[in-house]
């Protein structure tokens, strides 16, 4: 596939010319914002120093400090006029959630180096850099727009010189020779103005190109943010697999004990009445407990591979998802259309297939005995990866229940919500009341490895 090919200068410089009027009053209100920041930031951060001897000069630090997020904020927000693309907010806590205390909280903004950048920003940097694309931008504006003006506003100034400079010119160069000094005036200026008006967006937008830079090194987010942030959720996801895979075994537990365990004590106890039977010659007394003690053992046996099945069910494993999904929705005690992609099988990890399979199941459940659905749509596609995010596996069960289905602490989607986040992914409900109820599950897929 071949690149489309570039836009010629004349198409481009009008593109530039778009972001002139943006970028000329971010030039202007940017010197404001500067010298604002400046002024109040020194004062605050240098009586603040001068005071840490006493009590009051570390609340003074951190207000400066906070003070200087204000005016960074306020820079990132004026460089949209721009046209450049948006500065991402840095992170502004890593401290653990339960880094509540006092200190902890005052302090926060001293341990944290973006507060520090954004005051390196509004104290010195940008009040530099501001003076100097102040002037040049004034300068543009003024000689640009002033020189091909000149032929009409030049006719109220006082001319207390006579035109001398104009004819001066007019005398040294041959060009004008004869001309008046009103006319050599007009035409330099104007000149001047097209040269100045003419490169006026490549001046500009290079002024603001040079405070976007900047502004992303010093007020952007960083890459330890982006970093932190995913240890941050692989321990947020780790603590839902845990919490999940919890209530699976308690849940695992208690159905071995009200089923298959209760149906072996009772198996045990027939055994033994049918011994003692069968020692006292009780034939037809002992035919009958057999037959019971058989019914409570195959009953233990159903329950017990129900159980097994919930815990790895063999035609997911034998099969795949897909296939195990197909056979899911065709079990359901409801009418299921399926549309699985039979892609799935080779992007899922087991830990995956396993989480999405048992979340399905779930659903499905749900929509019977919590929904009263009478019909169902189970899909399931994948989302290919892109350079900025990976693939994932979207899974939708649709039905066409009474709806209302929320989370809440300690029910069936707060469960499911906690073992599909322990995998990084999401679980979105939109089930309003009357229905119909939309589940989604959206699961990112490991990157493949680089061999």
């Amino acid at each position: 596939m071949t690149a489309p090919p570039a836009p010629g200068f004349w198409a481009s410089y009008r593109e530039a010319w778009k972001r002139v009027p943006g970028s000329a009053v971010y030039l202007l209100a940017v010197f404001v914002l500067a010298m604002a920041a400046v002024g109040v930031l020194a004062g605050l951060f240098w009586t603040g120093v001068g005071l840490l001897i006493l009590v009051i000069g570390l609340p003074l630090i951190v207000l400066t400090l906070l003070i200087a997020r204000g005016f960074g904020v306020a820079d990132r927000f004026l460089l949209q006029l721009t046209g450049l693309p948006a500065i991402d907010e840095p992170t502004w806590s890593r401290d653990a959630p339960d880094a509540t205390g006092f200190w902890a909280t005052l302090t926060r903004p001293i341990r944290n180096a973006h507060y520090w950048t954004y005051l390196v920003h509004g104290m010195v940097v940008s009040p530099i850099v501001s003076t100097i694309s102040f002037a040049l931008t004034v300068t543009w504006l003024s000689v640009g727009l002033g020189g091909l003006t000149y032929w009409f506003w030049g006719l109220f100034l006082p001319r207390t010189d006579g035109g001398r400079w104009g004819r001066y010119v007019a005398d040294s160069v041959p060009l004008f020779s004869g001309w008046n000094g009103w006319a050599v005036e007009v035409v330099l200026y104007l000149l001047a103005g097209l040269v100045f008006t003419f490169t006026m967006p490549w001046v500009l937008g290079g002024l603001a190109r040079a405070h976007h830079g900047i502004a992303r090194g010093l007020l952007g987010r960083w890459r330890s943010d982006d970093l932190a942030a995913e240890v941050r959720a692989e321990a947020a996801a780790r603590g839902a697999a845990v919490h999940a895979e919890d209530v699976a075994l308690r849940r695992l537990e208690r159905d071995i004990h009200d089923g298959p365990q209760q149906r072996l004590v009772r198996l045990q106890m027939d055994l033994a009445a049918l011994e003692r039977r069968a020692e006292a010659g009780d034939g037809d007394a002992a035919a009958e407990l057999a037959r019971e003690a058989r019914g409570h053992a195959k009953a233990a046996l159903d329950e017990l591979r129900a159980l097994s099945s919930g815990v790895a069910p063999p035609l997911l494993q034998d099969r795949g998802l897909a296939a195990a999904l197909t056979a899911l929705a065709a079990g359901a005690p409801l009418s299921v259309h399926v549309d699985v992609d039979p892609a799935i099988d080779q992007a899922a990890s087991p830990e995956i297939a396993r989480t999405a399979y048992f979340t399905v199941a779930e659903l499905l459940t749900n929509a019977i005995k919590h929904s009263a659905a009478a019909a169902a749509t189970l899909t399931a596609s994948l989302r290919p990866a892109t350079d900025e995010a990976l693939g994932m596996l979207d899974i939708w069960v649709v039905d066409n229940g009474r709806g209302g289905a929320r989370f809440a602490p300690g029910h069936g989607l707060e469960g499911l919500r906690e073992r599909v986040a322990g995998l990084r992914g999401a679980l979105v409900v939109d089930s309003p009341a009357g229905g119909p109820s939309a589940i989604s599950i959206h699961i990112p897929l490991p990157a493949p490895a680089v061999s």
